[in-house]
């Protein structure tokens, strides 16, 4: 099963329940889809390469990874070159949504970003699971 893995940039650690989700996507030898920008993502890669998971690929706007922690194998998603910069990065977000089967997102309550993720997947009837972290 591929898992699309997001958060928002402003979260920059895992909580006991992220980590447990990452935990159990791991011991199901899941694939996990993660974006390459700061924040949860780099948290979730970071994760993976600590405990030497390499089943996780790193969606990057032309190929370009701005953060690969642990050298994962990168997928470049095309982004044409007269697109909104805000447009830019989501071009990856829904080549990660396409390519999932579920998604797990750790949302601040304030990402556009990651509710976008969540109300895309959802569009597409695909299952996912969103945790709301603590914030202190």
């Amino acid at each position: 099963m591929k898992v699309f893995v997001a958060g928002s940039k402003f979260i920059n650690r895992l909580d006991k329940p992220a980590i447990d989700q990452l935990e159990s996507i791991i011991a199901n030898e899941n694939d996990i889809l993660v974006g390459d920008c700061i924040g949860f993502d780099t948290a979730v890669q970071e994760f993976c390469a600590e405990r030497h998971y390499d089943r996780v690929t790193i969606y990057a706007s032309d190929g370009r990874a701005r953060n690969n922690i642990g050298n994962f194998a990168v997928k470049g998603v095309p982004v044409r070159s007269n697109i909104h910069p805000a447009d830019y990065y989501k071009q990856k977000d829904i080549s990660m949504a396409t390519d999932a089967d579920c998604g797990f997102m750790v949302w601040d309550g304030k990402s556009r970003g990651t509710k976008n993720n969540i109300d895309m997947l959802m569009k597409m009837k695909k299952p996912v699971l969103v945790f709301i972290p603590s914030m202190n």
